[in-house]
């Protein structure tokens, strides 16, 4: 099983990073190997929680891979947790913190973000296709992310 963790301090808010990630809709436009998401279900299932099935489209060169994942999104916790229900991992986790992390000497709003991932393809041949580009998009994703958070909160920053 492969496993990655990141720690990256973004200048955005812990609520502004938690709001990005939380939006999987948007993701076929910025994240690596995302061609397509569809969220087939969305409920709150606990105050300040909200729970999706969502299916994700993944693909490079002439594979193409879809699977569908539970992602809880607690905003009370800052943290959004992803498990595969069905595709080709025989196992995919993900966790998403985003904490606080402004100091008082600065009006700029500082989040640091908390990125892990484990993940295993089922099909020895599919991770031996698909493995070398799946690594490398899942070791850019926590970058992804701050770009995308440059564009959509840049007039917050002040």
């Amino acid at each position: 099983m492969k496993r990655f963790h990141t720690k990256k301090i973004i200048p955005h808010s812990p609520s502004n990073m938690f709001q990005l990630v939380s939006d999987v809709e948007n993701y076929p436009s910025f994240v690596p190997l995302c061609e397509k998401m569809r969220v087939i279900n969305r409920q709150t299932t606990a105050p300040g929680i909200v729970t999706l099935v969502a299916e994700m489209t993944v693909g490079f060169k002439a594979v193409c891979e879809r699977y569908s994942s539970k992602v809880v999104c607690d905003e009370s916790r800052s943290e959004i947790n992803v498990s595969a229900i069905d595709g080709p991992f025989r196992r995919l986790n993900t966790c998403w913190r985003f904490t606080d992390a402004s100091d008082d000497e600065s009006s700029i709003k500082r989040c640091l973000v908390d990125f892990s991932i484990e993940y295993e393809f089922k099909s020895l041949a599919l991770g031996l296709i698909m493995g070398a580009m799946f690594d490398k998009a899942v070791h850019n994703y926590t970058e992804a992310f701050a770009k995308r958070a440059d564009i959509i909160f840049r007039s917050q920053k002040i």
